[in-house]
C-alpha cells in the first residue's frame, strides 16, 4: 500500500495506478523528444520519455480539458456582461518536498501544456525568488528555517499572484540564485498575461492557522489556483533522494567558487552522507513532517511516487 492509499479510501479522490492512469493519453501525442527529457530532467530525477507517455501526456490533455472548459466560462462572461475585458491566466500549482522532483513535474508540464494550440503560452515561476533575502534570514534567525512558510515574503508573494490573476499586463517575480544560496538583486522574471501559469514552491498549499473569530478571513495563494498538484513519496525515499543529490552536487555546482556551499565540495564520501543526514533531518524533513505534508490533501491532483521515482499511482480529486 503506497504512503496516501489508506488516507484516501474514504476521501474524494478517485485512484488510478500507472497503468489505468496512462490508458486516459487517448491519442494525445507524444511532442517531446529524449533530448528534451535530458534538458528537463532534475538531478538525479528518473525521467523518461516512457513516464512521460504514461503520466505526463494524460495529466496535460486532462489540463487542456479544464483550461478549455475555463475558456468557455470566460466567452459565456464575455456575452453576458457584452465587455471585452481580457482573460485572465489559469493558475497551476504544484507542491511537494525537497529533492521529490516537483520542479521536473513543472518543467514537462510547462513543455507539454505549451504544445497544445488553445494556449501556447505557458510560464513557469518558482516561489524560491519570494525567499526573503538572505541578510533577512540572518537578522531574523531564520536561516535554518529556510524553505519554511515564515521564510517567505508572503504578502510579496500574494500580491505577484494576485496581480497575474487580475490580468495586469505585466508582472515581476524575482529571481533566485541556487548556486549563491540567495536572492538576485536587481534581476527579475516578466509574466506578460500567459494563458497558463504555473507556480512551484514548497508551501504552495499552505494555509497557515485558523484566523481567530475577531481577525478578518485571511487570503492564500491557493485561493488563486485554478487546479494544484501534489508530488508525494515516502518520506524515507525522499531522504534518500536528498542524500543523493547532495553527493552529486558536492561534485558539480558546489566546486564552483561563488557558491554558497562550496565549503561541502571536498568533504570524503562519509562526511558529506553525514552532513546531508543532518541537514535532512534538522530542516528538510521537518519542514515536510510540520508544514508540507498536512497540505497533500488540498491537491486537486497527487503524483504518488516509489522508491525508484516513478510515479506509481495518481489520485484524483471527484468534482
Amino acid at each position: 500500500m503506497g504512503p496516501v492509499a489508506a488516507a484516501l479510501d474514504l476521501t474524494p479522490y478517485i485512484s488510478f495506478s500507472g497503468e489505468e492512469w496512462a490508458a486516459l493519453r487517448a491519442n494525445t501525442p507524444l511532442t517531446l523528444t529524449q533530448d528534451d527529457i535530458e534538458r528537463l530532467r532534475g538531478i538525479n530525477d528518473q525521467l523518461s520519455l516512457e513516464e512521460v507517455e504514461r503520466i505526463y501526456l494524460p495529466l496535460s490533455r486532462l489540463l487542456n480539458f479544464y483550461v478549455g472548459a475555463t475558456q468557455g466560462l470566460y466567452r459565456a462572461r464575455q456575452a453576458f456582461l457584452g465587455d471585452a475585458t481580457a482573460k485572465v491566466p489559469f493558475v497551476v500549482g504544484i507542491a511537494g518536498s525537497v529533492a521529490v522532483g516537483k520542479s521536473t513535474t513543472a518543467r514537462v508540464l510547462r513543455e507539454l501544456l505549451a504544445r497544445w494550440p488553445n494556449h501556447p503560452k505557458v510560464d513557469l515561476v518558482t516561489t524560491d525568488g519570494f525567499l526573503y533575502p538572505n541578510r533577512v534570514l540572518q537578522a531574523r534567525g531564520l536561516m535554518e528555517r529556510k524553505g519554511f512558510p515564515e521564510s517567505y515574503d508572503q504578502r510579496r508573494l500574494l500580491q505577484f499572484v494576485h496581480d497575474v490573476k487580475s490580468g495586469m499586463p505585466e508582472v515581476e517575480a524575482p529571481v533566485y540564485s541556487h548556486i549563491n544560496y540567495d536572492i538576485v538583486y536587481g534581476e527579475y522574471q516578466k509574466v506578460r498575461q500567459p494563458d497558463i501559469m504555473i507556480i512551484e514552491g514548497l508551501n504552495v498549499l499552505q494555509i497557515g492557522p485558523t484566523p481567530r473569530a475577531a481577525e478578518a478571513p485571511r487570503v492564500f495563494v491557493s485561493d488563486y489556483f485554478d487546479f494544484s498538484v501534489y508530488v508525494d513519496a515516502k518520506a524515507g525515499f525522499i531522504q534518500q533522494w536528498y542524500i543523493k543529490r547532495f553527493l552529486t552536487l558536492r561534485r558539480t555546482a558546489f566546486r564552483q567558487p561563488n557558491a554558497y556551499f562550496h565549503r561541502y565540495a571536498n568533504l570524503s564520501d562519509q562526511e558529506a552522507m553525514a552532513t546531508a543526514r543532518r541537514i535532512w533531518t534538522t530542516i528538510n524533513g521537518k519542514n515536510l513532517r510540520e508544514n508540507i505534508l498536512p497540505t497533500r490533501s488540498r491537491a486537486a491532483l497527487i503524483l504518488e511516487k516509489g522508491p525508484d521515482h516513478r510515479i506509481e499511482r495518481v489520485h484524483l480529486r471527484k468534482i
